[in-house]
């Protein structure tokens, strides 16, 4: 412990806040890192998903093997995402997980290996150990995988490491530097949950506002804007403009087709894009928001087709969205000549509480994007 200490100290000055995930080996380090004094300076989580229901939860997915360069980098990258939910500052957040598996007190017949994955907002980091096996009992593969995992932490926190790993001519030890794709792509691939457009600027999985009004904003008129005032003066919270790049029938947006919507806000709105192109989706990525929606997509909410047909579906999700603290802020629109409003939405008895209606003299606003397309506007 006093030769691994000096390393230690010297990671627990840096600004960099981590959650460490330790699968089958790497516990001693999450011990050498804790009993260093400043740990709560650099350690915001650490965890040990060691049993399958544990990692399942973790991931939230089952991985296809336990241990694997895939599953370290999935632990890594869910343990990134943990630190950036924690953080209460601007400290740069980054994860931290290992995947092994080890020498025990009975011989195995594959390899002894161990994936160290350090994940943080430019990329990922691997390194992949195949050990020596038979050289070292079950204490001596514990302590190799932990040195690694400090030194990646070191590197990983802006330092250069000079701890020793004690490795041998018998042990293999290769690292491989994966930059992130840009955020669009992220979002595309599926590998990013949103991302957030401030001021230009693409952030994978920022802060979102409060208050989402979703829509597909081709074009962005008029009376997006005048909601989303409105909204944000009744939510008493920001509200972004949400744009799934995903949609129930129609063919994925292309990256030019994102970038041409995207280029109609101002510097002053945020933008949310997500692949959420159901509201119990939405709902699910975005728990405790305000979603504000017209009366049309209101009908759409507590209707059984869009269910399957299926009512207990139907009231399952709406509790669901309810209990997860999703609220719809619903305004007034015209259908076949007359103007229809929350009262007109038929919604479940239990249910009202998900609902809240914006009175006709706060705001109405006759035009859509769809009368704008047709009419050539876009």
């Amino acid at each position: 412990m006093e030769e691994i200490r000096p390393h230690i100290e010297k990671i627990h000055v840096t600004p960099h806040k981590t959650v460490l995930a330790v699968s089958g080996a790497g516990t001693q380090a999450v011990a050498w890192l804790l009993g260093v004094a400043g740990a709560s300076r650099t350690i915001l989580e650490a965890l040990v998903p060691y049993g399958r229901e544990s990692m399942n939860a973790f991931l939230g997915f089952e991985p296809e093997q336990s241990a694997s360069a895939q599953t370290a980098k999935d632990m890594a990258k869910a343990a990134f995402r943990k630190a950036k939910v924690q953080l209460e500052d601007d400290s740069p957040p980054v994860g931290l997980a290992c995947a092994a598996t080890i020498a025990t007190d009975r011989p195995k017949r594959g390899e002894h290996r161990a994936y160290v994955s350090a994940w943080d907002q430019q990329g990922n980091t691997l390194y992949s150990l195949n050990l020596h096996k038979g050289l070292r009992d079950r204490a001596g593969e514990e302590e190799l995988v932990s040195r690694l995992l400090v030194y990646a932490l070191m590197l990983l926190s802006g330092l250069d490491s000079d701890l020793e790993l004690k490795l041998t001519p018998g042990d293999n030890l290769e690292i491989e530097r994966t930059e992130h794709p840009a955020p669009l792509e992220q979002l595309v691939l599926g590998d990013a949950a949103w991302v957030v457009v401030r001021a230009g600027k693409m952030i994978v999985e920022g802060e979102v506002p409060g208050t989402l009004l979703p829509g597909s904003f081709s074009p962005l008129h008029q009376g997006h804007h005048g909601l989303a005032q409105i909204a944000a003066n009744i939510s008493g919270s920001e509200v972004g403009f949400e744009l799934s790049v995903t949609n129930v029938d129609k063919p994925d947006l292309e990256e030019s087709e994102i970038l041409k919507r995207l280029a109609q806000f101002t510097a002053g709105e945020t933008a949310v894009l997500t692949r959420a192109e159901t509201f119990f989706k939405k709902a699910r990525l975005f728990p405790g928001r305000t979603f504000v929606v017209g009366w049309d997509t209101a009908i759409r909410l507590v209707a059984q087709r869009y269910y399957g047909d299926d009512r207990d579906a139907m009231m399952m999700a709406l509790a669901e969205m309810l209990a997860a603290g999703v609220r719809f802020l619903v305004a007034g629109r015209e259908d076949q000549g007359a103007y229809k409003t929350l009262s007109d939405v038929p919604i479940p008895e239990g249910l009202e509480g998900l609902f809240q209606g914006i009175p006709e003299r706060q705001f109405r606003e006759d035009i859509s994007s769809t009368q704008l397309r047709a009419m050539g506007g876009n």
